[in-house]
């Protein structure tokens, strides 16, 4: 899968869509979902162009892939969720569930995360 700078996230970077920030660094931004499936549903993305966790764990520097897993010990603690937990999940492709082609994890929390996958 090829890079698609028109997809929603890279239009979001550029500003041309808004949205409501939770954090964000040089490398990092975190924002609220649009569409929630939890109480707290929050997307973390990587600033560069790379379309799953495969293309960023190969091709993103060094310091990307650092700046990227430390901000989510800021993010949780903003998001206040390190006391009762949450998941956060990768999803990779058509049968992993990716919806919009730029690597990014979803942070759920606010409740009772339910089932790994459906049934």
């Amino acid at each position: 899968m090829s890079y698609d700078d028109q997809n929603i996230f890279a239009k979001i970077l550029r500003g041309e869509i808004p949205n409501k920030t939770v954090y964000e660094d040089d490398h990092v931004l975190a924002f609220e979902d649009i569409n929630p499936h939890a109480p707290v549903h929050v997307l973390v993305i990587p600033k560069g162009p790379y379309t799953d966790i495969g293309d960023f764990s190969a091709n993103a520097s060094d310091l990307e892939i650092t700046a990227y897993y430390r901000a989510f010990p800021k993010i949780l603690d903003k998001l206040d969720l390190t006391g009762d937990g949450y998941r956060v999940i990768a999803n990779c492709g058509i049968n992993g569930g990716q919806e919009v082609p730029h690597f990014h994890s979803h942070i759920l929390g606010g409740t009772k995360i339910g089932c790994m996958v459906s049934k």
